[in-house]
């Protein structure tokens, strides 16, 4: 039923599917652009249209109040960045006890820009040893998809220059928002 309905709402809205198999049920999803509200929105149908059980997570206060069921039950993982343990450790624990696990992260971490992505989502896919792949809104071309899936090494660097030659023609909604695909407190 939900693949049904991914796909024809993302028709309906004119949005077109790209889709790579990433040969694996456990991996790390990072998705980007992210410069719109609607970026959520249409994760969530190109998941269902794909048929991924992907999770996320967010922050523990959304999931408060009458939307925290639906949040739940669309894949959020609630956190307290305040007061939980290591986040890369957590989720890695996580992975380790789950046969099934899609984790989808916006490494941009905002919508409003920024001259950095964070490296959760890449420390997540070493410290879990499963590989990270690359989905992707593109406003631009009106298609959303996945691949470039990739084991992460222990070259950052060269991880990210592999990142950013994946995302380069990507357009999010507002471009101009567009996180630098690089690790905080280095420059390519």
């Amino acid at each position: 039923m939900k693949k049904a309905i991914g796909r024809s709402a993302l028709s309906a809205l004119g949005w077109t599917l790209g889709y790579e198999n990433p040969l694996t049920d456990r991996y790390v999803l990072a998705v980007a652009p992210h410069t719109s509200n609607w970026d959520f929105p249409l994760g969530l149908m190109a998941a269902w249209a794909l048929e991924l059980d992907a999770h996320w997570i967010g922050k523990h206060t959304l999931f408060k109040g009458p939307l925290g069921p639906f949040f739940r039950s669309v894949g959020g993982i609630p956190v307290d960045r305040g007061a939980a343990r290591d986040m890369v450790e957590q989720m890695a624990e996580r992975f380790a006890r789950e046969e099934r696990l899609v984790l989808a992260l916006a490494p941009e971490g905002t919508r409003e820009g920024s001259d950095h992505w964070k490296s959760g989502f890449w420390r997540i896919a070493r410290a879990a040893e499963v590989p990270i792949a690359l989905a992707y809104l593109d406003w631009g071309r009106r298609e959303l998809g996945l691949g470039g899936t990739f084991m992460p090494t222990d070259d950052r660097e060269a991880d990210f220059a592999r990142i950013r030659a994946f995302y380069a023609d990507r357009q999010g909604r507002f471009p101009e928002k567009q996180g630098e695909i690089r690790p905080r407190g280095t420059r390519h």
